[in-house]
């Protein structure tokens, strides 16, 4: 399962959803993760942050290179979008698609993110899901 900013913050508020899926994805010997750019949509270094902390003690945060960066921009070149946020949802999208099947992302932005990770060449089962949360 991959975590945007959204889908992080509703896990760190103990999020019904997000709090069920993560513990389905841990009792079947998966992953949760997030891509390290997402850190600084939420972290503030404040006390604020603890809960995140918390959450963050149980999400596998990725690295953000190179290689990453150049795939994300691809990703935007690919579907047309721009802007910061889009940027940060491409890394977020390179992290997702990197992921063994299945995978679901929780995020906030739904349609973005169902762009960015369109995989039309695969089995629909093999594709990421995206789940507004």
């Amino acid at each position: 399962m991959v975590l945007d900013a959204e889908g992080l913050v509703k896990l760190s508020h103990g999020h019904p959803t997000a709090r069920s899926l993560a513990y389905d994805v841990h009792e079947r010997g998966g992953e949760v993760v997030t891509a390290a750019s997402t850190l600084a949509e939420i972290l503030r270094g404040g006390p604020r942050d603890a809960s995140m902390h918390r959450a963050l003690s149980r999400v596998t945060v990725l690295p953000i290179g190179k290689h990453e960066g150049r795939q994300a921009g691809e990703l935007l070149g690919r579907t047309g979008l721009s802007g910061h946020r889009s940027a940060l949802d491409a890394l977020l999208a390179v992290v997702a698609l990197a992921q063994p099947r299945p995978v679901v992302v929780l995020t906030s932005d739904k349609p973005d993110l169902a762009r960015l990770t369109e995989e039309p060449g695969r089995p629909k089962r093999q594709r990421v899901e995206v789940i507004r949360i």
